[in-house]
């Protein structure tokens, strides 16, 4: 198969997907319930975590840049941090109390009630996002999935799932960086905007 081929090919999934989530109501209405619930968060000095494996976690460190940073306004500082950063603890924790528990140890040394956490994941399935998502309902940390086909376990553990569209997951992946760039948007014109 020629290049352009596969090209014209992830092409068209990608634009089928997003026009598949364009039209999605409950889709729209959970994303949109989750970016109040985050605005909500910031506004009483809420901090965000984010978590996923693979290029999941590549998206959620992309996405805490862009709420530290800026993604459209020039402003403050929102504060964001993806729990995919540090190899120190990652390896210490996945060391001494197995992967699974990676991302949960890490919310229970210093996650409040006052802050959401926000996990990634194309299948819904990942054993240590599924323990973050148990250690958050447990502990009243209001939670948002980003997920896949058909949002495996997680989705009955999160506060919000946006269950994306796609049949692959480069397609759902794209969806996901979609939903977090709009997220971040929206948070910046509701704080920042004059």
């Amino acid at each position: 198969m020629r290049a352009q081929e596969i090209l014209k090919k992830n092409l068209s999934l990608s634009i089928e997907a997003k026009k598949s989530l364009l039209f999605d109501e409950h889709n729209l209405t959970a994303f949109n319930s989750a970016v109040d619930a985050l605005l909500h968060t910031y506004k009483d000095g809420g901090k965000l975590y984010l978590a996923g494996n693979g290029g999941s976690a590549a998206d959620s460190q992309h996405l805490a840049a862009e709420f530290i940073s800026k993604l459209v306004l020039e402003r403050n500082p929102l504060p964001a941090e993806a729990l995919t950063v540090d190899t120190s603890t990652l390896t210490a924790i996945a060391n001494d109390y197995g992967y699974e528990n990676v991302f949960s140890r890490q919310l229970e040394a210093n996650a409040t009630s006052k802050d959401m956490f926000l996990a990634i994941t194309t299948s819904g399935n990942s054993k240590n996002l599924l323990k973050a998502l148990e250690f958050c309902k447990k502990n009243k940390i209001r939670s948002i999935l980003f997920t896949g086909r058909d949002g495996g376990e997680s989705k009955n553990l999160a506060d919000y799932s946006i269950i994306a569209p796609g049949a692959t997951t480069a397609t759902i992946q794209e969806v996901h960086i979609l939903l977090g760039h709009s997220m971040c948007e929206y948070i910046e014109s509701e704080l920042f905007s004059d």
